[in-house]
């Protein structure tokens, strides 16, 4: 890389589901910056892939979805990557590095990361650090390997971009300038859009049905939602909503109280809001000036459990000498079990830590930098518009625990939804939001006689019920689902449409009551139905060339059925162990077993 020396130039690209990758880019970025590096900061949804064959140096930061999926944003760029017209030495002038972010307790721990490494090695690239992995079982989470992978990096970058003579590196330990200028004035700014509004992937939508379809006495609540949309939108089985949620206004409140912001949050002053530097990114949809109250409402998460960066940065505004000290300990070394105790493991939240940390004064220019963005949730579409055109049906469970502190909690988004109040009166107009429409992984075979195998246990059945549906109202008969519940009492959701369409002999319908069993019998899960239906299994997957659809919690549940098609294979295919193995694997990247899931 001689001959390249003088180019202190280097992009990082994220591709992320949830923002993980995002605040790690950000991190990375804000860290080359300090090493007098020029750094783009883009998410691979908004980089234009023509420019990756002039790029020199570029850092990779690739979450992790479903068990051991790309980011759907990453997609577009894996595609063009495993093109087979592509030369071997394409990518020869380009040096890379690659983080991973992931969880440890799945079987395919980073995965897209480990691909995209071999595959850009494959195509003539430089690698030019080990290869990162960030697991969110770490005690600080992903910052437990990013810190150290970063020290590494940045000690190799030195030493093939030296610094130029004179020039300090800044200390990763000092306080970096704030990534947004902020300027507070009086009167309200009309004329500024909310950017969501402007964006063509979102459509309004009025709330008409908010239903509990888990039995009252059920300890878990689950809703059916149907949202109705004035725009002719379209989607296809498998593709997600996409809804940004709102803070409660007492939590928003509580905050500005305890920030002594309350004063300057509402409509008599508004923020008009910039970039300082444009290596760091911002929340989606921000618009250029809003109230603090809207900020902390729709923009940024007071409600997270914080995560190592922010104590980082939290230490920095105390002023009182003792709450100083301690921060400061939950970031050393020593402190990692004491900050794991403190934060992570009694779910405390960021407003929750300031409130006990009442000397901590945070500059407003800062509150982009403390703050992690508040961002939109997914959730698997349960319908198909051909059997419900301008609707969208949602399965969702609401998230609702104690800590173990005793403390209720309430998932952000869930609870944001469970507020929503449909029907329509002479005083008031159904609830009506904004939502989004992003694609999914499923892609259904273009011949209806092609059979299938849908598995969605709970609410891993929400987009099992949309590939249905579109099914049935195309006109294919062969269509089979294994659900998963409790109880069929219970938590069996859509269990009459179930029943109905088995009448019809258009599904074929199997249901596992893991707890309707006598004590001390083996629970029954769908995996068990499957080990039971070999023949029938083996019959479709081995003998008709069908597919399987599998959607859930990626915990346990998806290994073991796909071990149950294995077994299928074995018994029923005459296959050897290596043999079903591999096929498992044929079925995989044919794209005939697909796999929606998560944690």
């Amino acid at each position: 890389m001689d001959d390249h020396n003088h180019d202190r130039a280097l992009t990082v690209l994220y591709a992320t589901e949830s923002g993980g990758a995002q605040d790690a880019a950000n991190k990375i970025a804000r860290r080359y910056r300090n090493l007098n590096f020029e750094c783009r900061n883009v998410n691979v949804r908004d980089y234009p892939l023509s420019d990756l064959i002039h790029e020199n140096l570029v850092i990779f930061v690739i979450s992790t979805t479903g068990s051991g999926q790309e980011p759907r944003s990453m997609t577009t760029l894996w595609n063009m990557l495993l093109r087979s017209d592509l030369p071997n030495d394409i990518l020869e002038d380009l040096h890379f590095a690659v983080f991973g972010l992931g969880d440890s307790s799945y079987e395919k721990f980073c995965w897209p990361a480990k691909k995209l490494s071999r595959r850009l090695v494959g195509l003539g690239a430089t690698q030019i650090c080990h290869r990162g992995e960030g697991d969110d079982q770490h005690h600080f989470g992903i910052d437990g390997a990013l810190d150290p992978w970063i020290d590494q990096l940045s000690s190799t970058l030195l030493e093939m971009c030296p610094l130029p003579d004179g020039v300090i590196p800044a200390m990763a330990a000092d306080l970096p300038p704030p990534r947004v200028i902020m300027k507070l004035k009086d009167g309200v700014n009309s004329s500024t859009p909310d950017p969501l509004s402007l964006d063509k992937q979102y459509h309004t939508a009025e709330l008409r049905c908010n239903r509990r379809i888990t039995s009252p006495d059920w300890y878990q609540d689950v809703r059916h939602i149907e949202l109705l949309f004035d725009d002719d939108i379209s989607y296809d089985p498998g593709d997600v909503a996409v809804i940004h949620p709102e803070i409660p206004s007492q939590d928003v409140d509580a905050l500005l109280s305890t920030m002594g912001w309350s004063d300057i949050a509402d409509s008599l002053y508004t923020i008009d809001i910039s970039l300082r530097v444009l290596d760091q990114t911002l929340p989606d949809h921000l618009p250029h000036s809003a109230t603090l109250r809207t900020i902390f409402t729709r923009y940024l998460n007071i409600n997270a459990v914080p995560r190592y960066g922010f104590f980082e940065i939290l230490h920095h505004f105390a002023e009182n000498p003792s709450e100083k000290e301690k921060l400061q300990e939950f970031i050393s070394p020593e402190g990692a079990d004491d900050l794991y105790e403190y934060a992570q493991m009694v779910r405390r939240t960021i407003k929750e830590v300031l409130e006990e940390f009442r000397s901590v004064r945070i500059p407003l220019d800062y509150i982009f930098d403390v703050f992690p963005p508040l961002r939109p949730r997914e959730f698997s579409i349960a319908s198909s518009v051909k059997s419900y055109p301008k609707e969208i049906h949602l399965c969702i469970a609401m998230v609702n625990y104690r800590t173990r502190l005793k403390v209720p909690r309430k998932g952000v988004c869930t609870s944001y939804l469970s507020t929503l109040v449909p029907g329509k009166l002479w005083f008031y107009e159904w609830d009506t939001i904004l939502v989004g429409i992003s694609r999914g992984f499923v892609t259904l075979p273009e011949d209806l006689r092609t059979p299938i195998i849908c598995v969605g246990p709970g609410t891993g059945v929400a987009p099992m019920r949309a590939i249905i549906q579109h099914r049935l109202k195309l006109g294919a008969k062969d269509n089979t689902l294994y659900f998963g519940c409790r109880s069929a009492t219970k938590d069996q959701h859509y269990a009459i449409e179930w029943e109905n369409h088995s009448k019809f002999n258009n599904l074929n319908y199997r249901l596992a009551g893991s707890r309707d069993g006598p004590e001390g019998v083996r629970r029954t899960y769908v995996q068990h139905l499957i080990e039971q239906d070999v023949e029938r299994i083996w019959d479709v997957v081995g003998k008709r060339s069908g597919c399987v659809y599998i959607s859930g919690s990626s915990n346990k549940m998806p290994m073991a059925v796909k071990s149950a098609i294995k077994s299928a294979a074995i018994k029923v295919g005459d296959m050897s162990d290596e043999e079903a193995t591999d096929f498992l694997c044929l079925l995989e990247r044919s794209g005939r077993l697909i796999e929606e899931t998560w944690s």
